[in-house]
């Protein structure tokens, strides 16, 4: 289905950063009871009654989400699930955009993905881009919604306003290959620098073919290799192949075997280590 990725509720810095701009309320627990007065005899003084157990104290729902973080980080999905949705209860309006993910991922639980529109949806309401994008990319799939790319655009649109790369770079994908949208290099490339501009590595790669390929902009191997680079340093390992490759060939850098080897070589262990990218 071309290069439309999931933008994972993943990266879990940009949530820390959004986390750390709330302001959460004290939460306390009350709890009121009666006092029943008995009749005191005097030859059978009132049996000692014990001491009530003590009430658990609240978990703090911030406190949880970020625990749920570190667990969804070291893969420890089945944990992270059942943290994410106490955080939701609890208010925490980025859990919701991880439990989207989860459930359309198949993480902790089988894919669900009636439940993961649901949480997407909570978590675009409340301004999430990531959460648009990634309801464009259910609505892009046909994943429990029909295959629609008017409302894929749509959504990939409004997660692009609000801040989302990778929204950036699926409209940039769809013009590119026509899907939903009639070809236009130009518009893609328009999209695949703003993109580029917000860090993402895949649009980068991308700008680097067309410079090289020649759509939408005139052909540039020189400007081919600085975008590949700039990916490959971001650990991109479609941009390391087709930097090594430029090295091969002696395009827009000198020709230099041992050079084409190393980024060659980069790319394939990267490939092989997908946990990585």
């Amino acid at each position: 289905m071309g290069e439309v990725g999931t933008a994972r509720a993943a990266a879990a810095s940009e949530s820390m950063r959004l986390n750390n701009k709330m302001k959460l309320s004290a939460m306390a627990l009350l709890v009121a009871g009666l006092i029943g007065l008995a009749p005191i005899s005097i030859a059978q003084p009132p049996p000692q009654q014990s001491a009530p157990d003590p009430i658990p104290p609240v978990a703090n729902p911030q406190s949880v989400f970020e625990r749920a973080v570190d667990m969804y980080v070291a893969k420890k999905y089945s944990t992270a699930l059942v943290a994410f949705q106490e955080a939701a209860a609890g208010g925490i309006k980025e859990a919701a955009a991880y439990l989207g993910v989860m459930y359309s991922e198949g993480q902790g639980t089988r894919p669900k993905y009636a439940e993961a529109m649901a949480w997407l949806r909570k978590a675009a309401m409340a301004g999430d881009p990531q959460a648009m994008c990634n309801i464009g990319i259910l609505y892009y799939r046909g994943l429990g919604v029909p295959q629609r790319y008017d409302l894929a655009m749509q959504w990939f649109r409004d997660g692009a306003a609000a801040g989302s790369g990778q929204a950036m770079f699926n409209i940039g994908v769809m013009y590119r290959d026509g899907v939903g949208e009639k070809v236009d290099f130009t518009e893609a490339m328009k999209w695949f620098v703003k993109a580029s501009i917000t860090g993402n590595d895949k649009a980068m790669n991308s700008a680097g073919a067309m410079y090289r390929n020649g759509q939408g902009v005139a052909a540039d191997y020189v400007e081919a290799a600085r975008w590949y680079r700039q990916a490959a340093d971001l650990g991109n390992p479609d941009a390391m192949y087709n930097l090594g490759m430029l090295y091969k060939q002696g395009l827009g850098v000198p020709q230099d075997e041992a050079e084409a080897r190393k980024w060659l070589a980069m790319a394939s262990e990267k490939d092989q280590n997908p946990a990585d990218q």
